[in-house]
């Protein structure tokens, strides 16, 4: 017999095609050195899609930009972005260096693809971020960059310090009141006016927020057409270039990897080149300048006119935190020209109590220490200037003083604000002042019968509470305010009295007031005093307690639940009486 053999259909594997990007940089001191970008991605994206095995997933390429950090590359952020969301696979780039040159970015971001299935080839070195040895050549191949990089940015700057040398600045800044015309400054004239402006009212004693305010009521704009600051106004003040002549190597960059700018303070030459281009303002002007500028940094707040100060001003220095104290001002209220100072910390009067709890001082109090520290009958603050250099807050009782000659000394102090503000007189005035709903100063506080409802029995004015009752709903209630004994009113019923007084259907205010002068509570008796002088009288019934009302189904409840317990004990009374009468015992009588 012949054999059979099935021969089953080939299910044909369709193989998956690898998402594959590619990366392309330049930047601008190797852009001359390597092929134009265009070319880059013109031959990244022949290659991928020359592949059969690939999908196309795009080039991303960042323009003069350097790679010594990512937060500047928009394009390489955008890719690795695509790769966190599954939209490439494996990502092309012609070498390390156009990857990145941190060695720390460059491992991170390494890392965190390979973490995610993504692979990443250098085509230089061949090396695939996935294989065994990738991540240990990268990191020696990287430092080289990075070294690299640092190598460069060093021929740079020996290339700029050799243009200083010979009086050719590092290429065309910006500066206001000039333009470059070639390779020379020209003075602009309108902007010139507004430098000399700037120069001539810090002489005169205007502070640079001062001169903000000023340019912003005359609508003058920034170099770039922005807002006036007082830090451009301070650069302004500070820049030598405005006398004719240009200082070189102001700043210089420490680190080529973070690129951070540090002002040069002695770390590195600088280059003074005279007479460059035309001035704007006088070499003497400009030396007064900064030497007012050094005396205002010296003398802090002080320097400043427009600023509130006094003899404590930046010698008061919290103890806690480090910062100086600074004056505030309340007004009192009976005397309005009658202001109440006090020094408090800084930190604690912009942020808060819990960023620092140091004690706050009132100003007499200090004085009063102060002269009594200095050997003074009175507080003489030229007295104090002279000597105390400053005073550092210890604790809640503690001044520790810091005098010219170095001596310190230490002094205990109590706030006597409240003896020196609250006089006996001032007390009852305050009192009287709060009794009554018309003059109180926190009216929002209270109700329509603040200060309106007398005790009959001792005087004492009524107070009010408020009560919820189980149902929810929500009363006010009014009693002495010495707990006398007399009885407490309800202020819905009051005020349905004052509408029988006083004709109303609804309860009103304003008629009130107008009308009544007070009510007396002495009992069960309330009288209303009228201002024309005449009285009413109208007895307080208290309200009916409220029971609860139940419903018929838990009426119901109840009778039967009454009729069993009644059963049950009338069945227990009768089974123990049943138990009693058997244990009784005959009576036996015997006889001699």
């Amino acid at each position: 017999m012949a054999k059979i053999t099935r021969v089953e259909q080939a299910v044909p594997i369709i193989k998956t095609k690898k998402k594959v990007a590619a990366y392309a940089r330049i930047s601008m001191e190797s852009e001359r050195m390597n092929h134009s970008l265009s070319t880059q991605i013109s031959y990244y994206s022949s290659l991928i899609q020359k592949n059969p095995d690939w999908q196309y997933a795009g080039v991303f390429a960042d323009d003069g930009i350097s790679g010594t950090g990512i937060a500047k590359r928009d394009e390489f952020k955008r890719m690795i972005k695509a790769a966190d969301n599954g939209e490439i696979d494996i990502i092309l780039t012609k070498s390390i260096q156009r990857f990145a040159r941190n060695t720390v970015d460059l491992l991170e971001t390494v890392r965190h693809l390979k973490n995610i299935g993504v692979e990443v080839r250098f085509e230089k070195e061949h090396i695939n971020s996935m294989s065994g040895d990738g991540e240990l050549m990268l990191t020696i191949l990287a430092s080289f960059a990075q070294e690299e990089s640092r190598s460069i940015s060093d021929n740079v700057k020996w290339g700029t310090r050799k243009r200083f040398e010979q009086g050719i600045p590092n290429g065309r800044f910006q500066i206001y009141g000039y333009r470059w015309d070639g390779d020379h400054l020209v003075v602009e004239p309108k902007e010139a006016k507004i430098v000399k402006m700037i120069f001539d009212d810090f002489l005169n004693g205007l502070s640079a927020e001062s001169t903000e305010k000023k340019l912003e009521k005359m609508g003058i704009k920034s170099y770039k057409g922005q807002h006036f600051s007082n830090t451009s106004i301070r650069h302004i003040l500070s820049n030598i270039t405005y006398t004719g002549n240009l200082l070189f190597q102001k700043e210089y960059v420490s680190d080529p990897i973070t690129g951070k700018c540090k002002i040069n303070r002695g770390e590195l030459p600088q280059y003074f080149v005279e007479n460059t281009h035309e001035a704007i303002i006088p070499m003497e002007t400009y030396q007064a300048v900064q030497k007012e500028r050094e005396r205002r940094r010296e003398l802090g707040a002080l320097a400043n006119w427009s600023i509130n100060t006094s003899c404590f001003t930046s010698k008061i220095k919290c103890g806690i935190c480090g910062k100086s104290y600074r004056r505030s001002g309340k007004r009192q209220r009976k005397d309005p020209n009658d202001v109440y100072y006090i020094w408090i910390c800084r930190t604690k009067s912009e942020k808060g109590a819990n960023y620092c709890s140091g004690k706050s001082i009132p100003e007499k109090t200090l004085k009063a220490v102060c002269a009594e520290v200095l050997g003074m009958d009175e507080f003489d603050d030229t007295v104090f200037s002279e000597k105390v250099e400053y005073i550092t807050v210890l604790g809640k009782d503690t001044l520790k003083f810091n005098f010219y000659d170095c001596s310190v000394l230490e002094k205990k102090w109590k706030s006597t604000a409240k003896t020196d503000c609250w006089t006996e007189e001032r007390r009852i005035a305050w009192g009287e002042l709060h009794k009554h709903k018309s003059t109180n100063p926190n009216r929002r506080r209270f109700y329509e019968f603040t200060g309106f409802i007398k005790c009959g029995q001792c005087g004492e004015n009524f107070r009010s509470q408020g009560t919820k009752l189980k149902d929810g709903t929500q009363i006010r209630t009014w009693h002495c305010g010495r707990n006398c004994g007399n009885i407490s009113v309800r202020d819905d019923i009051l005020k349905d009295m004052v509408c029988d007084v006083l004709g109303l259907d609804e309860f009103s205010e304003e008629r009130m007031d107008t009308e009544l002068e007070k009510i007396m509570v002495d009992g069960q008796m309330i009288t209303f005093q009228f201002q024309d002088g005449h009285t009413e009288n109208l007895e307080y019934v208290k309200p009916k307690k409220k029971g609860t009302k139940h419903t018929d189904e838990f009426k119901e409840y109840m009778r039967e639940l009454m009729t069993t317990k009644w059963k049950e004990g009338k069945m227990r009374n009768a089974k123990k009486s049943n138990d009693n009468s058997g244990n009784d015992k005959p009576i036996h009588s015997f006889t001699d």
